[in-house]
């Protein structure tokens, strides 16, 4: 993986390498960092961390974390070793397969894991052998929220961000094993429909589960001008590195 460029990430104060021609993180990644209700000292786990863009974001905002990665790709697990190590921040990457987890990371427990799973099931595949893994699914999608789960200590959290369409999978994997579900749908403008959910789980909860206002990326009803038109919420969270703000409700 030679051909890299540089991507800057929350108004610039993060500076990450990515394939030039290859899978590249954007705003779901940093939308997926900022939904994670994690603390200093908090443990976390990203699922698929590619280049490491959501891991390193979630590690900028909140100090202390320890950060541990996996992912299948090595060039990819690699490369979030090297943006760890520009950016000062501390992060544990392991190369392997969620479907086959390596014992190193079965012998832990986390209080977060978060993930950014293939959002397409089928399909002509990319070009790009790394951006086809990333975005075509193999691994099931409920095979990703049964090892996320497994990972996660007791009343630890998940946090996933996925396609709108596999809400009902997402609710199936989660049944019986987790509650306090909150889900935030993310919108391009008012009035339309979602395109992605964030979806966050507590383990072994019995919360009820919570279906938010949506968050809304563009303010005017159209892009009405060339550049960067985010509402103040999106702006917030993609250049200021603010977290999305989930309301509190008490976990059982």
């Amino acid at each position: 993986m030679s051909d890299l460029r540089e991507d800057g990430f929350l108004g610039g104060r993060l500076t990450i390498l990515q394939p030039a021609r290859g899978y590249r993180s954007g705003a779901d990644a940093v939308m997926l960092a900022a939904a994670c209700p994690a603390k200093p000292g908090d443990s976390v786990l990203e699922l698929g961390c590619g280049a490491g863009v959501a891991s390193l974001c979630l590690g900028w905002r909140v100090p202390l974390l320890r950060l541990s990665g996996l992912e299948q790709q090595a060039d990819y697990a690699n490369l979030a070793l090297r943006n760890a190590r520009a950016n000062g921040i501390g992060l544990h990457v392991v190369t392997g397969d969620l479907s086959r987890m390596p014992s190193e990371l079965r012998q832990e427990n986390y209080d977060h894991v978060i993930a950014n799973p293939p959002y397409f099931r089928a399909g002509t595949e990319a070009s790009d052998a790394g951006r086809s893994a990333a975005r075509q699914e193999v691994t099931p999608l409920e095979a990703w929220i049964g090892a996320a789960l497994r990972r996660l200590r007791p009343k630890g959290v998940l946090t996933v961000i996925q396609r709108a369409d596999r809400l009902e999978t997402l609710l199936t994997a989660l049944h019986g094993r987790a509650g306090a579900i909150a889900i935030l749908p993310i919108t391009a403008r008012a009035g339309q429909d979602a395109g992605r959910i964030i979806v966050t789980a507590r383990k072994e909860s019995r919360t009820a589960l919570r279906l938010l206002a949506p968050f809304i990326m563009h303010d005017a009803p159209r892009h009405l001008r060339d550049g960067e038109d985010f509402s103040a919420a999106a702006s917030a969270v993609l250049r200021e590195g603010k977290p999305i703000l989930w309301h509190d409700a008490k976990d059982s």
